[in-house]
Parts: C-alpha cells; structure tokens; sequence
C-alpha cells in the first residue's frame, strides 16, 4: 500500500471515528479510522464537488 499522510478534523483530533482525508497531486483519498483499510479515491474535481456540496447543506437529514 501506498505510504500517505493522513489528516483529519481538529474537532477528531482524540476520537476514534473521524472521516482522514490523504490529498496527493492526481487524487484525493477518504477513509474512516475505525475502516482504515477501506479507502475512497476522488478526482480533485470529484472532492471539490463533495467539499461544496457538504457546505451548502446538501446532505443534512
């Protein structure tokens, strides 16, 4: 596997179920920290696309 420096929300920064985002130049990679084997990959226009969806509300229940 690829070697990646993961981040995530300083508002995760103790718990044990944060979203990690790993942005490279060709792509953009999501996972869970309990999953963290389970790895998304996004173009970068795929993860601007999220980013502003998230934003704006669009997911709220």
């Amino acid at each position: 596997m690829e070697n990646r420096s993961w981040t995530r929300p300083s508002a995760c920064a103790n718990a044990s179920n944060c979203p990690e985002v790993a942005i490279t130049p060709d792509a953009v990679y999501i996972r869970s920290s309990l999953l963290p084997d389970a790895i998304a990959q996004l173009t970068t226009k795929e993860w601007r696309d999220l980013s502003t969806a998230i934003r704006a509300g669009e997911f709220e229940a």
